[in-house]
């Protein structure tokens, strides 16, 4: 075991367990969690836990580390880390090479893949850099494909299913170790089944633009749960759905659900000065639904699918938005 030590307390900032093994198979996995200040586009890693497993799933190394945030926190009592705890720890800039060794050439896997990556990502564009992840996993979507009897989507309750024991939930480290001892069953019973991996590509987050730091003492941690944002109406009727191939058309009610890499609020003014309507919710008048995570379990997802609702990723959908075709009626 290799740990660097904090100065003032002992207690370890960073921690490298490897085990002996030859070089990691490009097919290799990486289970990752980080905790953060919050869940908004503005907050930061504060620890970031990694499992490196061979393809079939076997542990090779683990990891973790601290990460000063430069700022307050967040919700202490979820994730227990201080300010005097953190006061003393690497920033990202400073834990971003041995970060990116460890993820680089594998398949970045966690549960609910697109937020880590989002969190990681915004870590790296900060620091001028880019996380060397091309493909993420779901296990959330992996355990929806599998069919497996789970009562919600909690890593909690995927992991009660296949017997993994929660030592330290919200500790970076332990839900790394609790996700990667949970995946390699899954795994074997998606092989088993012949069912395929829900892979997703890694789209850079680059839009940080906007980005302010926040308040000195406070937390962002319920950035992710704003009211909606009250708009004038859409001055356009509802042309109807979305056709795969074609422009989206000025009227058309567009949903999202979901993370995202571009702030909501941004995705949604861009959207409403082209002459689109944002929907807060589903329905048979829902011209398209935009979400990062087509398979998920949020209510609009379920909708959509129960629907027959076109459903694009955000990428796709700020390709769209550059070309907006006037409303016939115009």
């Amino acid at each position: 075991m290799h740990a660097i030590q904090s100065p003032t307390n002992g207690a370890p900032w960073t921690t490298v367990v490897p085990a002996q093994r030859s070089a990691a198979p490009a097919e290799g996995f990486a289970v990752v969690d980080v905790e953060t200040t919050g869940l908004g586009r503005t907050d930061r890693v504060i620890s970031a836990g990694v499992y490196q497993l061979d393809e079939d799933g076997e542990v090779t190394d683990h990891w973790y580390t601290l990460v000063n945030p430069e700022r307050d926190p967040g919700p202490v009592w979820i994730h227990g880390l201080t300010q005097d705890v953190l006061r003393g720890a690497p920033t990202f800039p400073e834990i971003a090479g041995e970060l990116a060794d460890r993820l680089r050439g594998r398949v970045m896997v966690a549960h609910n893949a697109l937020f880590d990556w989002n969190m990681i990502s915004r870590e790296y564009s900060r620091a001028g850099l880019r996380a060397p992840v091309d493909q993420r996993l779901c296990t959330m979507v992996l355990s929806r494909d599998l069919r497996l009897p789970l009562p919600n989507g909690k890593l909690a309750s995927l992991a009660a299913y296949f017997g993994v024991q929660q030592r330290h939930a919200h500790n970076a480290l332990d839900d790394a170790r609790v996700l990667a001892e949970a995946f390699r069953p899954s795994l074997h019973l998606a092989r088993q089944g012949g069912v395929p991996l829900p892979l997703q590509a890694c789209v850079a987050v680059t839009d940080l633009g906007e980005d302010e730091p926040a308040a000195p003492g406070r937390s962002s941690w319920s950035s992710s749960y704003r009211a909606a944002k009250k708009r004038p109406p859409c001055p356009y009727p509802n042309p109807g759905r979305w056709q795969d191939g074609k422009p989206l058309v000025q009227g058309m009610r567009v949903a999202i659900t979901g993370d995202t890499a571009t702030d909501r609020e941004l995705l949604e003014d861009r959207a409403v000065e082209a002459g689109l309507h944002i929907a807060t919710s589903v329905s048979r008048l829902t011209s398209l639904l935009v979400t990062n995570e087509p398979g998920s379990w949020s209510g609009k997802a379920r909708k959509a699918r129960e629907l027959g609702t076109p459903v694009v990723g955000e990428d796709a959908f700020l390709q769209l938005l550059r070309e907006v075709a006037p409303h016939p009626g115009v």
